[in-house]
């Protein structure tokens, strides 16, 4: 087994990818490839079978997307790929990203999957889709209508197999299998090869090459473990003490069943978090809608089962929580996945009752990952997170500038010899008798949005393996770099603008996708959208550029605020942008765009 665990540096040009794929992944903002992306493409172009071990958001999609656009699939001939994956979220999510993959090359995807009408599937592939991705129970039913011919598919892709044999999808594997032709290229993608994997392999792939990228190494790097031990009575109550203490940006909520989804769901509502259920018993429509406001931002936490969290594209989590840890050990490795993606890092935290030891002590055992263990908070450290509230409720009170006048006395306070008693003072004049403003400040915290998901970036993991066929010629234009992400400021909730930068334009207070400029010939506007609304720079130029058409190089500083938006625009077409933007729709809601009050 071919065991690669270390980045070479590798560009996608080394890999020899055609002028029309570098295009497409310099317009989908990759860098350069993963690891597994390096280590699969060339023996999957030279037409082998592969096992590939890789943990789950390793970019395991673009390491059999590419070799299926670039080498494997022709631009003719109707389907000849399929993509077997064992939710319907991870069918759509690799039939989306691949189909952007091969875009300059004419090679279109299409989806198929249970839930949806069966109809537009058969005119997709009608259509001509050279690549077909799908779960099995749905993809069955095609082959045996004859609306997808299996006879001619000669590549099989089996993403995260593992998982489609422990949901129970053996029968209908083996059924699809059947039914393709002998002579087939067939590539196995999984995070853990267990003995049904293993079985499975020799009976459908010929002498398979295997890359192993997770393994021991399965916990990642960029996952920081953890656990608490509870006493398994009132754990929701205890789960609460923890998001009070570790405050996650966002997080995924892991429960065992569908009951407690639902529940643990509740209860963290109840408390005053910003949380949503997700299990199988949800409405396809309701389902997305969850799921877009997580990708927004405009949800914090999300409580789901494994099966339907499988494979949807919620990546950018900063959390992973195991509300119940889980009796499948395999289990955890996918749950954790789910955070640390893509070269950042990550957080696993379960939550571990007496009967739950074992479990524990397995995965331990069985994966080399030893969590951290965590006490609950004690009172104290909810009395500093409480302290941290208020503080907080200061920040979002005071944003205006102060005078130098009013920065003078407070350096002179600060140097007081009785600056406590009398900083003290001015804090209980602000905040009143009130007895509810901890519970106030706690509740504006509780209640804060994520950011909203970033662009999407290549997942991870291997090393480039040897080519056989001569690599074709690389390209001149540079690459583009994933930009940077800033830390963003505390939100606004006032209207009141900042004040004025005079000249020097410079970049998005909150993203990096704003304008690099911002001159003094530049009017700022005030847009009502904000992060409440899970607005983002790239969405605001585009906008501009759309019912403007402002070029991206004119708009100046975009800062986004908690609920609205200032923007600088060039001081000429001003009153033009108010009049084409207001009373258009964005965001599901109409949009009010002025002049910012400090020039207005």
């Amino acid at each position: 087994m071919t065991d690669t665990t270390d980045d070479t540096g590798t560009s996608f040009a080394d890999l020899g990818l055609s002028d029309e794929v570098l295009r497409a992944i310099e317009d989908m903002g990759f860098a350069e490839p993963t690891p597994v992306q390096a280590a699969a493409y060339g023996p999957a172009v030279e037409g082998l079978d592969l096992i590939v071990q890789a943990r789950t958001g390793t970019g395991k999609t673009a390491a059999f997307g590419l070799p299926l656009v670039d080498r494997l699939v022709d631009e003719d001939g109707g389907p000849q790929a399929l993509i077997l994956a064992p939710t319907r979220e991870l069918a759509l999510q690799s039939a989306r990203e691949i189909g952007r993959l091969g875009t300059h090359l004419g090679i279109r995807t299409a989806a198929v999957y249970g839930g949806a009408p069966i109809e537009r599937q058969v005119r997709e592939l009608e259509g001509g889709a050279q690549i077909v991705s799908g779960t099995p129970g749905r993809v069955l039913d095609h082959l045996k209508r004859g609306t997808l011919d299996g006879e001619k598919l000669k590549i099989l892709v089996l993403d995260e197999a593992d998982e489609m044999l422990s949901m129970g999808f053996a029968k209908e594997l083996n059924a699809i299998v059947a039914l393709l032709p002998a002579k087939r290229q067939t590539l196995l993608y999984s995070a853990t090869i267990d003995g049904a994997v293993e079985r499975m392999s020799k009976r459908i792939m010929k002498e398979p090459q295997r890359i192993s990228l997770s393994s021991d190494a399965v916990g990642a790097q960029t996952i920081t473990h953890y656990y608490y031990l509870v006493t398994g009575v009132g754990k929701t109550r205890d789960l609460v003490r923890v998001l009070e203490n570790e405050d996650p940006e966002s997080a995924l909520i892991f429960c065992n069943t569908k009951v407690m989804t639902e529940r643990v769901a509740r209860e963290l509502k109840q408390a005053g978090f910003n949380a949503d259920w997700l299990n199988g018993d949800l409405p396809q429509s309701e389902r997305e809608k969850v799921l877009r406001r997580t990708r927004e931002g405009s949800l914090r936490y999300l409580v789901a089962t494994d099966v339907a969290a499988r494979g949807i594209d919620i990546s950018h989590v900063t959390h992973v929580i195991n509300h119940d840890f889980p009796e499948n050990i395999e289990a955890y490795i996918h749950r954790t996945g789910r955070t640390g993606r893509a070269g950042r890092t990550g957080t696993a935290i379960a939550m571990v009752s007496p009967q739950e030891l074992g479990s524990l002590y397995y995965l331990r055992l069985t994966y080399k990952i030893f969590p951290i263990e965590r006490s609950l908070p004690s009172q104290g450290e909810l009395q500093t997170r409480a302290e941290s509230d208020r503080i907080g409720l200061l920040s979002e009170a005071f944003t205006a500038e102060p005078s130098e006048i009013d920065r003078a006395v407070a350096r002179r306070l600060l140097a007081h010899p009785d600056a406590e008693r009398l900083l003290g003072g001015l804090l209980s004049a602000f905040f009143g008798p009130r007895e509810d403003v901890d519970e106030e400040a706690a509740a504006a915290r509780r209640e804060r949005p994520a950011r909203p998901a970033p662009e999407p970036e290549p997942e991870e993991e291997a090393r480039p393996a040897k080519r056989a066929r001569s690599a074709k010629p690389r390209r001149e234009e540079p690459r583009r770099e994933e930009p940077r992400r800033e830390e963003p400021r505390r939100e606004e909730p006032r209207r009141e603008e900042p004040r004025a930068s005079g000249n020097g334009r410079g970049r998005s207070e909150d993203d990096d996708d704003g304008a690099e400029h911002e001159g003094e010939d530049d009017v700022l506007l005030y847009v009502n959208l904000g992060r409440r609304d899970g607005v983002r720079p790239g969405e605001i130029i585009r906008l501009l550029a759309e019912n403007c058409a402002l070029d991206k190089a004119e708009v100046g500083r975009i800062r986004i605020r908690d609920r609205h938006t200032f923007v600088g625009v060039p001081r000429d077409k001003a009153d033009e942008i108010v009049d084409q933007l207001a009373g258009t729709e964005s965001h599901e809601k109409e949009l009010v765009v002025e002049k910012a009050r400090a020039q207005a």
